[in-house]
């Protein structure tokens, strides 16, 4: 097991004060950049998302794109292998580091990732972390040991890595034992194993994927996304300006098909942020009302529909309030509800999960969950269809929801998916005929190209009359 760091103090939850970085080398500059946000997540528990994009880090958008790719990809590694660094730290200490001085652990967590997969010289990365420690006037008197233990993992860590279980260790314990009960131990390795890797980048277009798959050098999946390797800003991409697509992922572009023909249908799309659904049903010809609480989230979705040329009206209430301001007039046609949750199937893409999420969480979002479900039930009018959703991989989330929802609520049954709505990809329906994809899914021989996120739907219809 990994050493823990011991200490009497806890550390600091305040975020740090801004520096002055206009004389820093911009070696150093990306390393402080990837450091202060490492230690946003891990010691703050705040979302990565939200501190990559630029409004916490203002500094961030003032590195050049190469730079600021680099401080995405130091802090991603760091959170994807941050487990099987931990251990490996911890095996070249012999104590623990000290809990009032936690900008140390983060210069050797940045430090030997660089050394072990990253194409940085050995010597470039002990150094840039040694300045990092010395910095930081809490770390400073540990940069000596900061350099010695870099050295080491230089000279030995690549064949410590070989003798390591490095799969089981960047999964937390709860976890993997959580997927090892819902899907086996093979599965759930080959889930943790899928979150390793960087991601392709999965595009929904609006028509002929053939020709954007060939157009920007990447291949049609069975679903009909198309899958690339992005390299620079996707803005710069072809098709992004003329509105030629949407960034979403594979699995997450499914539940919206799974409301068939729209055209023409009046449609809720609830907790709607970031949008991509509501463009998919906008794009089928549906009538979209698209709800979210995150005024935020709404307006960037706003902002998409608008570059994508594409109509809906967007309305920032609160699903759950008793009479929402603003709240479109029931019934719909049908109701997608994308419902908030532990997202613990979006890991590939958002590394920092495992280490901000845990167990009590899951069960405070199912609570949630059904209320939303309840609330969304109503909406639909007889004869009509509901589909239900989520990003995670937790039965409580998915599966459990709906099978308690149609116990309690008479109205409805489920509307079982075929493989045929699913690019025929039978692996992808579990056996109650609800939607199940799951990271190891798609397996690739090029790991960039594989994978799937984590992602449940449950396809239920409300019947036209009770017996």
């Amino acid at each position: 097991m990994a050493r823990k760091p011991t200490g009497a103090k806890r550390p600091s939850t305040k975020p740090p004060a801004a520096k002055d970085t206009s004389t820093e080398p911009t070696g150093l500059a990306t390393r402080r950049l990837a450091a202060d946000i490492l230690d946003g997540v891990l010691r703050r528990h705040r979302p990565l998302d939200e501190l990559l994009d630029g409004s916490v880090h203002p500094e961030l958008a003032a590195l050049a794109e190469r730079d600021r790719a680099l401080v995405r990809q130091l802090v991603a590694t760091v959170l994807r292998r941050l487990g099987t660094l931990r251990h490996l730290i911890g095996g070249f200490l012999e104590r623990g580091l000290r809990a009032d001085a936690p900008r140390a652990e983060t210069a050797l967590l940045i430090g030997a990732a660089q050394i072990l997969w990253l194409e940085v010289p050995d010597h470039a990365a002990v150094d840039l972390s040694v300045r990092l420690a010395q910095a930081d006037p809490r770390s400073a008197r540990l940069a000596g040991l900061v350099n010695a233990v870099l050295r080491r993992v230089a000279r030995e860590g690549a064949r410590t890595l070989a003798g390591l279980d490095t799969t089981r260790l960047d999964t937390p314990e709860w976890l993997l034992a959580r997927w090892i009960a819902a899907y086996g131990e093979t599965t759930a390795i080959a889930i943790a194993r899928a979150h390793a890797g960087e991601p392709a980048l999965d595009l929904t277009v609006k028509n002929d994927p053939d020709r954007w798959a060939m157009a920007l050098g990447g291949r049609v999946l069975p679903t009909r996304t198309v899958r690339i390797v992005a390299h620079g800003p996707v803005s710069a991409l072809p098709g992004y300006a003329e509105g030629a697509w949407w960034v979403q992922d594979a699995a997450a572009a499914l539940p919206a098909r799974l409301l068939g023909a729209v055209a023409g249908q009046r449609i809720a799309d609830l907790c709607a942020a970031p949008g991509g659904k509501t463009a998919q049903l906008a794009a089928a010809g549906a009538q979209v009302v698209a709800v979210d609480r995150a005024a935020q989230r709404l307006a960037r979705a706003r902002q998409n529909l608008e570059r994508l040329s594409l109509p809906a009206e967007l309305i920032t209430a609160d699903v759950l309030s008793p009479e929402p301001a603003q709240f479109p007039p029931a019934p719909f046609d049908a109701v997608l509800l994308d419902a908030p949750c532990s997202s613990t199937g979006t890991i590939r893409r958002h590394p920092d999960i495992p280490w901000r999420k845990q167990a009590a969480d899951i069960a405070a979002l199912a609570a949630v969950q059904m209320a939303l479900l309840k609330r969304a039930a109503d909406l639909v009018r007889p004869g009509g269809l509901l589909v239900y959703c989520v990003c995670s991989l937790e039965r409580e989330e998915g599966a459990d929801i709906v099978a308690d929802f149609l116990k309690a609520d008479a109205r409805f049954r489920r509307v079982p998916i075929a493989a045929s709505e699913v690019g025929g990809l039978p692996e992808l329906i579990s056996g109650a005929g609800d939607l199940r994809t799951l990271p190891c899914h798609l397996a690739d021989p090029d790991p960039r190209m594989g994978g799937l996120d984590g992602f449940f739907a449950g396809r239920l219809q409300r019947v036209a009359t009770l017996a």
